[in-house]
């Protein structure tokens, strides 16, 4: 797995059960996956020749993020390596302005949008898409980075993003009920499975909490979700797990927003709340092993995400949250704990939405330091 952090860190564990030798390309020796795994190579996953060392005598090479590029995954391939997801698949999770070209070619529903590449391009994006607008850097961006909305056309921010010659593109911004996720996975044989459409909530661009099941969420409206990732995964060709970022619209559409593929931050719940995770089935299908189950193992699942807070040390408030719940799931990354950085998740599972959804915040809420009772 080209990447160390905490993806990377949990699919790990996931393959210790199967017996899969583990190999990591790390960004440096104290990284999240790199303190657990045995098998951690410390390079630059920008470098070809790094990325052709490290790939050499693997099986499969798969990854816990979007940003090697994509020449090199192309090289690779070239050299006999095999890549899941491939360079060709891949590069719509890397490109936002390919992959919107390309779902929109397929008649998936997204966001309307316009490729940015001066004030011109942007004033007609304003005329034809309305303000404000969503501009995004068709690379590079995560958990809210490399995103803007912009009001005003001729604010400082838009010229200093316009002069930066980054590409950019240009989305109507979508009045949207809510965010949902989509997570599948598909093998090289063709088999694929679907798990539960998920509510995702964000805050700052990153998400905070995800209820597996979408409460509420019609069953023709979560098949038609499911039905679209499926058929992306199909399309592009995807091996792996595949999300697809959804928006919930005031008349019942659900659009594209965004693609991972790879294990995601909205498929953390079904470590604890599904009968297979995703980290499993990840390996599963890149393998070309059956995939598993994808049932839920309880009516309700909530995941919250743990953001350094207060607390420099963790597990100093695990005495607390484990005595008071004992049916509590506790992640911790392994990461030195900095304000607003993803440092675990905790889950937590059962019949009653409500109290689930309050035990699961909690929880994160006093390892962060938010709450001391």
């Amino acid at each position: 797995m080209v990447g160390g952090g905490q993806l990377a860190r949990m699919t790990h564990q996931a393959g210790i059960a199967l017996g899969v030798q583990f190999r990591v390309l790390a960004e440096g020796p104290e990284v999240s996956a790199a303190r657990v795994a045995r098998d951690v190579t410390v390079g630059d996953y920008r470098d070809l020749d790094t990325l052709r060392a490290f790939a050499a005598g693997c099986d499969v090479v798969t990854f816990d993020h979007e940003h090697v590029p994509t020449d090199h995954l192309v090289r690779l391939e070239k050299d006999g390596v095999v890549c899941r997801p491939g360079a060709d698949a891949l590069v719509h999770a890397q490109d936002k302005a390919v992959m919107r070209e390309r779902l929109t070619a397929l008649g998936i529903p997204c966001p309307r949008y316009r490729l940015v590449a001066g004030v011109d391009d942007l004033a007609a994006a304003a005329r034809e898409l309305g303000l404000p607008l969503v501009l995004k850097a068709t690379r590079g961006g995560y958990d809210g980075k490399g995103v803007w909305v912009v009001d005003d056309l001729d604010g400082e921010d838009v010229g200093r993003l316009l002069s930066a010659d980054v590409p950019l593109l240009a989305e109507e911004r979508v009045d949207f009920v809510r965010e949902l996720s989509a997570v599948v996975a598909r093998s090289p044989s063709g088999q694929a499975i679907a798990y539960p459409v998920v509510e995702s909530v964000q805050r700052d661009g990153i998400c905070h909490e995800v209820v597996a099941p979408a409460p509420g969420l019609p069953e023709d409206r979560a098949l038609d979700a499911q039905g679209i990732a499926l058929r992306i995964a199909g399309e592009l060709n995807v091996f792996g797990i595949l999300a697809v970022e959804l928006f919930e619209t005031q008349d019942g559409r659900v659009l594209v927003n965004e693609l991972a593929m790879r294990p995601h931050n909205t498929g953390h719940w079904t470590i604890d709340g599904a009968v297979t995770s995703q980290f499993e089935n990840h390996l599963r299908a890149i393998l070309d092993l059956p995939l598993g189950s994808p049932r839920p193992r309880a009516p309700w699942t909530v995941m919250v995400n743990v953001l350094g807070g207060d607390y420099p040390n963790m597990h100093y408030g695990l005495l607390h949250c484990q005595a008071r719940d004992p049916a509590l799931r506790v992640h911790l990354y392994g990461k030195e704990v900095r304000p607003g950085r993803k440092v675990g998740h905790v889950t937590a599972y059962g019949d009653d939405l409500d109290d689930v959804r309050e035990r699961a915040r909690h929880a994160a809420a006093y390892l962060t330091g938010e709450i001391d009772e």
